[in-house]
């Protein structure tokens, strides 16, 4: 569920269902609790967990991903991969042992990965747009250089000369892929670097203008500004302004 709806699991179509804040919740730590409800009919048993997206591209992501992601584990390329974290999942979650969150924290996030490789290799949706453009040799290249290297003077020459492209082609192509021109996306994946940093740590903001390529604060703040709609210093916790 990439968006964090409301949902209910039955075993069958006219079982009612409980609310689950009112199970009794046996707690293992405060962030691991195990609910036991039901009876009567053979035991199942069901791994529930949320993860939460911290890296500036998570954004563009669950932008695309559908409301389900439904992994038909029979059918899966990594089926044997899911079969086998879910398993360590459900041994690490009956029995906390030492370093048990943290290993229940990373399987998580293996879990989540798997599942979204499963509907980007297998869902035709997952082929245009952002991901698409991914997928795409060159423009992908682009989009990857931009993600690892943020505060380069860019330009879309230099981006095209990278991959080896004329600038034309590669300004249009970009454009159709991706549906917004190329240093647009830069001056946004900028914005969601700092975003991200100044929720996060104790960057100043002159630091990460610096850090961004801006060769000024006030240049950096304008963008900022522009882009997400209040200054840099609205969205950094009120201890670390």
């Amino acid at each position: 569920m990439p968006h964090g709806s409301g949902h209910w699991l039955r075993s069958a179509p006219d079982v009612p269902v409980p609310v689950v804040l009112d199970l009794e919740h046996e707690y293992e730590s405060d962030r691991y609790a195990i609910l036991r409800h039901g009876g009567g009919g053979e035991a199942a048993t069901v791994v529930c967990g949320a993860v939460r997206f911290d890296h500036p591209a998570a954004r563009n992501l669950l932008e695309v991903l559908p409301r389900t992601i439904h992994v038909q584990a029979s059918t899966a390329a990594q089926s044997d991969w899911m079969h086998s974290t879910l398993r360590l999942i459900a041994a690490e979650a009956r029995e906390l042992r030492p370093g048990g969150e943290a290993v229940l924290t990373r399987l998580a996030d293996v879990l989540v990965i798997q599942a979204i490789r499963a509907w980007i290799e297998t869902d035709p949706a997952a082929r245009a747009g952002w991901l698409g453009a991914l997928r795409d040799p060159q423009i992908g290249r682009a989009i990857s250089l931009i993600h690892r290297e943020p505060a380069r003077a860019w330009t879309v020459g230099s981006l095209a000369a990278e991959v080896a492209m004329s600038r034309s082609a590669f300004a249009a192509r970009f454009t159709e892929l991706v549906d917004e021109p190329a240093m647009h996306y830069v001056t946004r994946w900028r914005m969601a670097v700092a975003q991200s940093r100044l929720t996060q740590d104790g960057t100043t903001i002159h630091e990460l203008a610096g850090r961004l390529g801006y060769q000024s604060e006030a240049a950096f703040s304008r963008a900022f500004k522009r882009f997400v709609g209040v200054p840099p210093g609205a969205v950094r916790p009120r201890a670390t302004r």
